[in-house]
């Protein structure tokens, strides 16, 4: 194992090089004007799969974003891992806040700066670039390897799930591998073991046919921007408890080993603070800061908007106001299900004589739990361990990746949830960053991860 550490240092200066001609492709899927960019950057990927030794590596079309599939098998009787990950990004806008441009990767004190350096090219990357190693080093793979990398992620992956459903027997496997998850720190390595699910919604209040003149009419007729409000201040209570009935019916409470091995994760409150820019902690009153980031369900209102809100003075009661309303959710709970809690909920609060629309956006996110006493988990544990010096903690996270649901209940296998980056890496935002040390290290956490998993599940298919 140590040939194959000392192999990622000597041809690490190569590895770097690539990655930043693989961050230079524009993969923006939520804009269509970026579409060839997206397939451009898709055949790339294909075509450098087939030069490291994968024959077999493709780009499949689907009605939205191509995916990119590649297999390298060494023996049929021998154990597969799936891994999985994406090369689409988010758009980098506001371009003004970016200290450089986004798709010319730079390397400044440490970070290689770029959109998708951190989620999820460069990620994406530690899996290939250990392949690539353990091929050249040994002739071979410790196992069947399959690759998927999809094109649609930042877009709710509207394409996959049918993809997984029409080809289930060509991604049969023994576990599947993900790496689009933070560590906890720098120094304090993690494997997530635990994803919310999320519905996101907005409602539209209107309460006439036009807005009016509020000097005429104010005080007579009502006002969609109050009413909104009243009904948004209905739904969480004071102590931070949602407030629609049977919101948590479905809810589990951690046992007290689980809680007893929270509090040993180092976390301080003042630390927090200066991460995020705030001056206080606020949730649900009764639980932790990381027990409200990782395994309470929320509801929280992402944007609101209603009347006039251009420069100056225009005088109107609206007619008209919105709110987008997210929810991420933990245990059973079904985005579904809640849906219709939630709308029923809204058909108690909103006043006769206004009316109401509660619409889904995008697809649904079920929450996911992961059984660390795998061995698919044992191996990333110790390939960790032998990289960092030290053992992973378990965490949660608080993020949803839709997809981990349905590879989970579809392959019922294994997931392993092990990321590389960290929550200081801006992704989604101005100046995304991946610290060139987690690259390498991913790297070589992935290369032994592969070997480990290999030694740890090989054994004749019955």
């Amino acid at each position: 194992m140590n040939k194959l550490i000392e192999a990622i240092d000597l041809n690490f200066d190569k590895y770097l090089s690539e990655l930043v001609e693989f961050l230079r492709y524009k993969s923006i899927s939520t804009n269509p004007t970026y579409s060839k960019d997206v397939k451009a950057c898709a055949s790339y990927l294909a075509k450098h799969l087939r030069s490291i030794g994968f024959k077999n590596a493709e780009v499949l079309d689907t009605k939205g974003h191509p995916i990119c599939y590649a297999s390298y098998e060494v023996n049929p009787t021998y154990p597969t891992v799936l891994f999985y990950g994406h090369y689409d990004v988010q758009p980098p806008e506001p371009l003004e806040l970016w200290e450089s441009p986004p798709f010319e990767p730079t390397i400044k004190d440490g970070q290689i700066v770029a959109r998708g350096a951190s989620d999820d090219k460069g990620q994406v990357f530690c899996h290939i670039k250990a392949l690539e190693t353990i091929l050249k080093e040994t002739g071979t793979l410790p196992l069947n390897v399959k690759i998927l990398i999809e094109g649609e992620e930042e877009v709710g992956s509207p394409s996959l799930e049918t993809f997984l459903i029409e080809n289930e027997e060509q991604l049969k496997c023994d576990a599947v591998v993900i790496s689009d998850t933070p560590m906890y720190a720098k120094d304090v390595p993690s494997i997530c073991t635990s994803l919310r699910g999320m519905l996101y919604t907005e409602l539209t209040i209107k309460t006439g046919k036009t807005d009016l003149h509020s000097g005429q009419h104010g005080g007579a007729v009502p006002n969609a921007i109050h009413h909104l409000m009243g009904i948004i201040s209905s739904l969480k209570n004071n102590d931070g408890r949602v407030m629609v009935p049977g919101f948590y019916d479905d809810v589990k409470e951690r046992t007290p080993n689980e809680k007893e091995e929270l509090n040993r994760i180092p976390f301080y409150d003042k630390n927090y603070l200066r991460e995020t820019g705030c001056d206080r902690i606020e949730g649900e009153l009764g639980y932790s800061v990381l027990e409200r980031r990782w395994y309470r369900p929320t509801l929280e209102c992402n944007g609101i908007w209603g009347g006039y809100i251009g420069d100056g003075a225009k005088t109107v009661t609206p007619c008209k106001a919105s709110v987008k309303i997210s929810m991420r959710l933990v245990s059973e709970q079904d985005p579904n299900k809640i849906f219709q809690q939630l709308k029923k909920y809204l058909e108690e609060l909103v006043p006769e004589g206004v009316e109401f629309n509660l619409d889904q956006i995008s697809g649904v996110g079920y929450p996911v739990n992961v059984n660390n006493n795998e061995k698919a988990i044992e191996a990333a544990v110790d390939a960790i361990h032998t990289v960092h010096g030290k053992k992973p903690i378990f965490q949660g996270e608080g993020g949803s990746i839709p997809i981990v649901h349905d590879f989970k209940h579809l392959l019922n296998v294994p997931i392993v949830l092990m990321g590389f980056n960290l929550i200081e890496d801006k992704i989604h935002a101005p100046n995304e960053q991946f610290g060139v040390e987690n690259y390498r290290n991913g790297i070589k956490i992935a290369a032994l991860f592969y070997k480990n998993l290999g030694d740890k599940l090989r054994r004749p298919k019955k």
